[in-house]
Formats: C-alpha cells, structure tokens, sequence
C-alpha cells in the first residue's frame, strides 16, 4: 500500500520519492505530522481512501504480529489458557 501510495503521490502531488514515501508512512500509521497535504483534488480524494482502507490493513498487519508474539510466549513459559 505504501508502494502504490507513493507512486500516486509522485506522480500527481509531484512530491519527490523521499517526501512521497514519508508522507504515505507518516499518513498510513496514524502519526500525521502534518507537514505536508495533498493540495489537488484527486490527491485529497486519494487520501481519504488511503486513511480508510491503509488504516484498516495496519491496524490488521500489528494486530496479527502482537497475537503471533503473545502466543508465542504463553508457549514458552508452559502457561495453558
């Protein structure tokens, strides 16, 4: 998501690669420094998706690691549930 993300904003926002790909991390994780925004329609439009879906497949993707480590460790200790 990141990947397409960047390109788009590449492309259409006219960011460089740097600035494109730091502001589709800082967007998608829900950090939001606010130093930068989309200043065209189709990049605003773009974003309101990107935050909806990119926030639901983050927020999915951290929750399944920390279920993967915490499962982990209640094997490690002998701790039944």
């Amino acid at each position: 998501m990141v990947l397409w993300a960047s390109v788009f904003y590449r492309y259409v926002e006219g960011w460089s690669w740097l600035d494109s790909i730091y502001f589709s991390v800082v967007t998608i994780s829900t950090v939001g420094f606010g130093d930068f925004s989309p200043e065209t329609a189709a990049g605003k439009i773009f974003t309101m998706f990107y935050i909806v879906i990119g926030l639901g497949v983050f927020v999915t993707a951290v929750t399944t690691i920390a279920d993967s480590i915490l499962s982990q460790g209640g094997q490690d200790d002998g701790d039944v549930r």
